[in-house]
């Protein structure tokens, strides 16, 4: 009598694996542990084959019988369904290691040397919250540009755009390493709004006085004031000056050296050390020299200052929103070239990439004369302005 669902539910386990056959090679498999396993038993070219068709009771005699029949059916045809099974299930791992959240995973660790460490970490987290969960699952090579522009649209209507151009970079990746064929960004040329990078908040020429003034008479740790002092006078990235260590500064040439891996575009930055500058080092040797970094934090002096203590040290003179601490970047360099001094000379004590990273990796102490001049007069000016 054929097999009933009241037997396939009743059906105890014993010993050894047993069979209870459902008819035409379909059988149910009974493990001593009393699981049991749908098998179908078929030949195919000449050859016996066993396919697994799923876990009873998931898998109920109906469903069983109507996978073994689809099965027959094939077979008929010439196509193999444990080799169909096979594909298929490969195709779907070939999916999953290639969709847009594992290729811009893959890419990220492979471009993350060249950036320092907050950065590449705030750039894989912009991903995980706005885009993994629209494209993350999605096969690279199956996105199309209208899933791609809709998407956008969102990231468009948020004023992120930005975040939104780093998918151009990733689909490139997956084309040149074999998971895509064509980048579907391009199809959308005119179709986004260009992007608006939107500057640090900066003080005016006009405005230095008051703050050089009030940062004369600030209060609060001497470390942090001449810390303030020293960004302003080097104009360098916030970051530099916070992990700044006493190995990178050369009292004898005037100079500090901050290595490629500490830079932004990881190339090694000559900052020229004015008189005024090398004095304000002076004053933090009496004070941090025994530590390795020349603003060693104070809770853990094995590390440096956190990045909020400049910003908070500028909160409590009153510029809150006036100003950063990377904003001096910007205040320089417009004053700089305001008063004649050649632009890529500033470009480069300001350590922008160059395009050319063979030429880059050579010409690390470009314009140094002008830029000793320059900073020297920097000094000068700034130190002109607050004795006025």
């Amino acid at each position: 009598m054929p097999l009933t669902e009241i037997e396939c539910k009743n059906a105890k386990p014993s010993e050894k694996p047993r069979k209870i056959s459902a008819e035409n090679g379909l059988y149910l498999e009974i493990t001593p542990t009393g699981r049991k396993y749908w098998r179908l038993k078929y030949r195919f070219a000449g050859i016996e084959k066993r396919l697994s068709i799923g876990v009873y009771p998931e898998i109920n005699l109906k469903k069983a019988r109507e996978i073994r029949d689809d099965a027959k059916r094939k077979l008929r045809n010439g196509i193999d369904p444990s080799a169909e099974k096979k594909a298929i299930k490969q195709q779907i791992l070939l999916n999953s290691e290639n969709t847009f959240k594992a290729i811009t995973i893959e890419w990220h660790d492979k471009r993350k040397h060249l950036w320092t460490e907050k950065y590449s970490s705030k750039l894989l987290r912009k991903f995980e919250i706005s885009v993994f969960p629209t494209l993350g699952n999605m096969p690279i090579n199956k996105i199309a540009a209208p899933d791609l522009l809709a998407f956008l649209r969102t990231i468009e209507t948020k004023g992120t755009l930005d975040k939104a151009h780093r998918l151009h970079q990733v689909l490139r990746y997956a084309i040149a390493t074999g998971r895509a064929e064509r980048d579907v960004s391009a199809d959308l040329r005119g179709a986004l709004q260009p992007v608006k990078k939107q500057g640090h908040a900066h003080l005016k020429e006009e405005e230095l006085p008051e703050l050089l003034e009030k940062l004369e008479n600030y209060e609060g740790d001497t470390q942090t004031k001449i810390g303030l002092k020293l960004l302003i006078m080097t104009f360098v990235r916030t970051i530099e000056i916070r992990g700044a260590k006493w190995e990178e500064i050369n009292f004898e040439k005037c100079e500090w050296r901050i290595p490629a891996e500490r830079m932004k575009m990881r190339e090694v930055h000559i900052v020229p050390l004015s008189k005024q500058v090398l004095s304000l080092f002076e004053q933090l040797r009496n004070i941090t020299g025994n530590y390795e970094h020349v603003l060693p934090n104070r809770n853990n002096p094995k590390t440096f200052i956190s990045e909020n203590t400049l910003l908070y040290a500028l909160y409590r003179m009153g510029y809150h929103s006036r100003t950063t601490a990377h904003g001096f970047r910007h205040t320089a360099s417009t004053i700089l070239n305001e008063k004649g001094f050649t632009p890529d000379a500033i470009e480069r004590q300001l350590a922008h990439g160059q395009r050319n990273k063979v030429r880059a990796s050579y010409n690390f102490a470009q314009y140094l004369p002008e830029r000793r001049e320059m900073m020297q007069w920097w000094a000068d000016y700034l130190d002109g302005i607050n004795h006025e």
